[in-house]
């Protein structure tokens, strides 16, 4: 099995991760700095990432979790700030986050051992549609709507076409529904800054299909078969 695999079946991270662990000399097999990424592991071989030795995992593991703010979405933070793996401990494998929320962001966030899925998930080619709910200062107005929809410079970059929803409007702000199928980072924020209404709330409620629904906050689900399926194959 290639290296960047056995990394990614081992729930360390995504493939392309594992590439840069490699890159930065992180991963040792047989306890030698491996300097090789086409590298295919034999049975026997002992494999270590950082310091640590790993195995792949053959039961696969998929989680849907509700992400409250406050928490950093990596599994381990050398500030010590609280991580989402605090929120899923009681979980029996070595799983990681597929993809970033932002730390004032909350919302859906899918976590798993299975780095071919992770992979599939993030990576700019597959185009998987992502939607937020946010909560924004002022008026949205139809003329604002539409340059969301056709794209904003967001500093050096214009967005792809995107889909917005008002929801409703409140005094002070709109609530409001936007789907991307991009993942540049802070880049809804930046698109509603963009055009003039900052964000007050963050809540990413959908990836495709798979919605959040009343999950609580903190909480978690498996995902399911069609979930996964879906996922896997959209």
């Amino acid at each position: 099995m290639r290296i960047n695999k056995y990394i990614a079946q081992a729930g360390v991270a995504s493939r392309r991760k594992a590439d840069e662990l490699i890159a930065c000399g992180n991963v040792r097999v047989n306890g030698a700095v491996l300097k090789e990424p086409g590298y295919d592991v034999d049975e026997g071989d002992v494999v270590e990432v950082n310091g640590h030795r790993i195995q792949a995992e053959t039961k696969k593991v998929y989680i849907l979790l509700n992400k409250p703010e406050g928490y950093v979405t990596t599994v381990s933070d050398d500030r010590d700030r609280d991580t989402v793996m605090d929120l899923v401990e009681d979980v029996d494998a070595r799983i990681f986050p597929v993809g970033r929320l932002d730390y004032n962001t909350s919302g859906l966030l899918i976590l798993t051992n299975d780095g071919d899925f992770a992979y599939r998930l993030t990576h700019p080619k597959h185009e998987m549609p992502k939607t937020y709910r946010a909560r924004v200062s002022g008026v949205l107005s139809k003329e604002k709507c539409a340059r969301l929809e056709n794209g904003v410079d967001i500093g050096g970059y214009v967005t792809s076409k995107a889909k917005v929803s008002v929801i409703r409007g409140l005094p002070k702000s709109t609530i409001v529904d936007i789907t991307i199928h991009e993942g540049k980072n802070r880049q809804v924020r930046k698109m509603f800054k963009a055009v003039g209404n900052p964000v007050q709330e963050l809540t990413r409620i959908a990836i495709g299909n798979v919605r959040l629904g009343r999950l609580a906050e903190g909480h978690y689900r498996k995902l399911t078969h069609e979930e996964i399926e879906y996922l896997k194959n959209s």
